[in-house]
């Protein structure tokens, strides 16, 4: 244990603290005093026991107020948690859904290249034929009309 000597509304007080918090209690110290002090100006000498009651008072009053202030961040936290679990949620939804989709049009794409790719086969085909009968056609008029 450390101690460390302080001065408060005058007076000298040893305190005792672990090893290494000697400043961390000063600077405490230090606050207290102001607010003390502070009192004391505003006030006036309403005596010590009533002062450092009010002080005590003052500091509690600060401490539950930035307590209910840390409470509503965490609050605010836990619900901006919860939205970003549930944006998180809905991109991959998303995600999925546009990724179906792409699959889809890549089916359908594939479907539609075969289809033209058969019809291009039949049209082929038709010509091919269309030519043959008409190669026909012209071989039997040439036939028929020895020239």
């Amino acid at each position: 244990m450390a101690n460390v000597s302080i001065k408060f509304n005058g007076k000298e007080f040893l305190l005792s603290c672990e090893d290494g918090q000697e400043e961390h209690l000063e600077e405490l110290l230090i606050q207290i005093n102001k607010k003390f002090n502070n009192l004391k100006n505003d006030l006036g000498n309403l005596g010590e026991n009533k002062l450092l009651l009010i002080t005590a008072v003052k500091v509690m009053d600060e401490y539950y107020e930035t307590k209910k202030k840390v409470e509503k961040k965490k609050d605010e936290l836990k619900n901006l948690s919860s939205k970003f679990r549930e944006l998180k949620s809905l991109i991959y939804q998303y995600k999925d859904k546009k990724e179906q989709e792409i699959d889809q049009l890549n089916k359908d794409h594939f479907k539609l290249k075969d289809e033209i790719d058969k019809n291009q086969k039949n049209y082929e085909k038709l010509i091919d034929e269309a030519t043959d009968e008409i190669s026909s056609f012209v071989e039997k008029a040439n036939l028929g009309n020895p020239s």
